[in-house]
């Protein structure tokens, strides 16, 4: 059973890769790699990383039409994902905004992920 992993991206630049089949976020430049994270792992990297905004899309990706470009490496006492390529389109599964609440982000339940945390 593939499973899903998960990029989190403003809505506007997002907004750019419809005219292409690859999303190439600063990070792969900067630091050669996607941020990707699990569903577990998907309340706590936006309430991180993307605190009070209203932009915010969660990005459902095949983990298994990745291939080998995806990592698991060590980050704050955990393993991450990290995509070591462009994100080709085609392994988006689906793209859905994150609506801010009081106490985070409202995350589908059917991500396994908990609600508003």
């Amino acid at each position: 059973m593939s499973r899903t992993l998960f990029h989190l991206v403003g809505r506007d630049e997002w907004a750019q890769t419809s005219a292409t089949q690859t999303y190439r976020p600063p990070s792969l430049t900067t630091e050669g790699f996607i941020h990707l994270s699990t569903a577990s792992q998907l309340l706590g990297t936006a309430r991180r990383f993307f605190a009070g905004r209203d932009d915010l899309l969660a990005v459902s990706i095949d983990e298994d039409r990745l291939g080998a470009a995806v990592r698991w490496e060590s980050a704050d006492g955990e393993l991450f994902p990290h995509l070591y390529a462009p994100l080709d389109l085609s392994t988006v599964v689906e793209v859905i905004p994150l609506p801010r609440t009081n106490d985070g982000f409202e995350i589908p339940e059917r991500w396994g992920a908990k609600r508003g945390a």
